[in-house]
C-alpha cells in the first residue's frame, strides 16, 4: 500500500488535526514526519478541546499506532505534558503512541538560544516561536544534536553535558534573557522517565514493513507549505521541510511509496507571526474574519493576521506537493459576509502575473481580486454537499477550476462531525 499525505497548504492553521481525526479511521497508522512542538493542531470532541503539539493527531482512535517521525524535533517536556493531558482525558496514549529512536531532542538550552537569538534580531524578529525548534535542526545538520536513540545510551548524560556547555557558550553573544535553564533542566530529565516508558523504535523499520503488509498510513505534516524552509517565504519560514518530500526523509520511505495527497485551505487565508502576506486585510473585514474564526494561535496565543484566500499562493503549494484532492476548511466562517475576495493574480515590478517571485518580501505586492457572493446564512443545518448554499457551491466549483484540483471534504464547523464528502454525494447522484 502507498502512504497518503496530509499536509496544510498557506501558512499553517489550516485545521489539519481536525481533518486527521476525522479522516483516521480510513488508515492503521498516523506518522508526524517533522516539525515540533510550535505545530498546534486543535481537534474539538463533544465539548472538549484537545491541542497536540507533537503526538500524530490519530491518537484518539482506538486500536490505531501514531509514530512520532524521525524528521520530528520533540521537546520532553511539552511532550510530557501531552501525554499527561491525553491520559486525563481517558485515552490509552501508551499502546497508541510509538517515537523513531532517530527523532532530535529539543534541549533546555535549545530553547534559550532560540530566545536569545530572537532578542538580538529587534526589529528584524522572524517571529520564532521561541520553542527551540531552529537551533535544534541546526544541531541536527551540524551533525552534533541528541536523538531519542541516545536516552538508552551509557553516553547519554555526557552527549548531553557537551551539548548544553556548547549552547551556553554560544548564549554568551546573544542579549541576556529570562530564562532559568537549572529549572528546566530538571522538568526536562524528569521528561526523559517518561519517554523511557515508550516503546523507541527504528521508524524507517516499522513503516516500511506496516507498506510491505498491506497496511493502510497516513503521513501528518505541520506548519504550513508556506513555511517549508527552501520553497517558503524565507527568511520568514520554520526549519523544515514541510511539503510532501519531506515525508520521504521524514520517514524513512522512497517517493514512489507516496499515494493521495491531500491539501488543506481555508476558505480564506490566516497567518502568524512576521513575514509576507500579500492577501492581509487590515480593516474591518480582516477583524471580523479573526472574530468570527476565533483566529489565535493553538502554540502561542497570538493573533493571527487575516485576509482573502489566495488562488496564485495556492496553486504554488499544490504543485510543490503534487496534490490530488483539496480539502476546505472554516467555510462557516464567511457565513455573515455579504460577498468576499478572492486572489487570482499579484500586481507587482509593473507586471501582472499568476505566480510568486523569487523574493517575496522585495515587492509590495497588489493583489487582483474577484469578488465572490457570499451565502449570507449558517451552514451548519447541512448533512450532505448539496443541501448547502448555491452560493457556495459556486465558490467552490470556481475554486477547484481555478487550481485544477477537486475539493473532496469541506468542514462547516469547528466540530468533529462537521464534514461534508463532496465526491460521495456527486456518485449518488450519478
Amino acid at each position: 500500500m502507498a502512504v497518503d499525505v496530509i499536509l496544510g497548504l498557506q501558512w499553517g492553521d489550516e485545521g489539519k488535526g481536525k481533518i486527521v481525526d476525522v479522516l483516521a479511521n480510513q488508515y492503521d497508522m498516523v506518522c508526524r514526519f517533522q516539525g515540533g512542538p510550535n505545530a498546534g493542531h486543535t481537534i474539538i470532541i463533544g465539548d472538549k478541546k484537545h491541542v497536540l503539539h507533537t503526538v500524530p493527531s490519530g491518537i484518539f482512535r482506538e486500536g490505531m499506532i501514531n509514530l512520532i517521525g524521525n524528521g520530528v524535533v520533540i521537546d520532553p517536556i511539552t511532550l510530557k505534558k501531552e501525554i499527561e493531558n491525553l491520559a486525563e482525558a481517558g485515552v490509552d496514549v501508551e499502546d497508541r503512541l510509538v517515537i523513531a529512536k532517530k527523532a532530535h531532542l529539543i534541549l533546555p538550552t535549545h530553547r534559550f538560544l532560540d530566545a536569545g537569538s530572537e532578542a538580538s534580531k529587534g526589529k528584524d524578529k522572524i517571529g520564532s516561536t521561541l520553542k527551540g525548534i531552529g537551533p535544534t535542526y541546526m544541531d541536527k545538520t551540524g551533525r552534533n544534536g541528541l536523538r531519542v536513540g541516545d536516552i538508552l545510551t551509557d553516553a547519554f548524560k555526557q552527549k548531553y553535558e557537551a551539548l548544553k556547555a556548547k549552547h551556553l557558550k554560544i548564549g554568551e553573544m546573544y542579549p541576556e534573557v529570562d530564562f532559568d535553564v537549572e529549572a528546566e533542566e530538571v522538568k526536562w530529565f524528569e521528561a526523559i522517565e517518561l519517554i523511557k516508558k515508550f516503546s523507541l523504535v527504528d521508524g524507517e523499520y516499522i513503516v516500511n514493513e506496516a507498506i510491505s503488509q498491506g497496511k493502510n498510513i497516513l503521513a501528518e505534516g505541520a506548519q504550513g507549505s508556506m513555511l517549508d524552509i527552501d520553497f517558503g517565504t524565507y527568511p520568514y519560514v520554520t526549519s523544515s521541510n514541510t511539503i510532501t518530500a519531506g515525508v520521504c526523509t521524514g520517514l524513512g520511505i522512497a517517493p514512489q511509496n507516496i499515494g493521495d495527497v491531500i491539501g488543506i485551505t481555508k476558505a480564506y487565508c490566516t497567518r502568524v507571526g512576521s513575514g509576507p502576506f500579500p492577501t492581509q486585510l487590515d480593516d474591518a473585514d480582516g477583524e471580523k474574519l479573526r472574530v468570527i474564526g476565533k483566529e489565535f494561535g493553538a502554540t502561542t496565543g497570538r493573533p493571527r493576521r487575516c485576509g482573502w484566500i489566495d488562488l496564485p499562493q495556492l496553486k504554488y503549494t499544490i504543485m510543490l506537493n503534487g496534490v490530488t484532492k483539496l480539502v476546505m476548511t472554516k467555510l462557516d466562517v464567511l457565513n455573515e459576509f455579504e460577498e468576499f475576495g478572492a486572489a487570482t493574480e499579484y500586481e507587482y515590478d509593473g507586471i501582472k502575473s499568476d505566480k510568486l517571485p523569487y523574493d517575496i518580501n522585495a515587492y509590495e505586492i497588489k493583489p487582483v481580486y474577484k469578488s465572490i457572493k457570499g451565502w449570507n446564512k449558517d451552514i451548519a443545518y447541512a448533512k450532505t454537499y448539496d443541501d448547502l448554499p448555491s452560493e457556495l457551491k459556486t465558490y467552490i466549483d470556481f475554486t477547484e477550476e481555478t487550481l485544477g484540483v477537486p475539493v473532496d471534504i469541506i468542514s462547516t464547523g469547528p466540530q468533529r462531525k462537521q464534514i461534508l464528502h463532496k465526491e460521495v454525494v456527486e456518485a449518488s447522484l450519478a
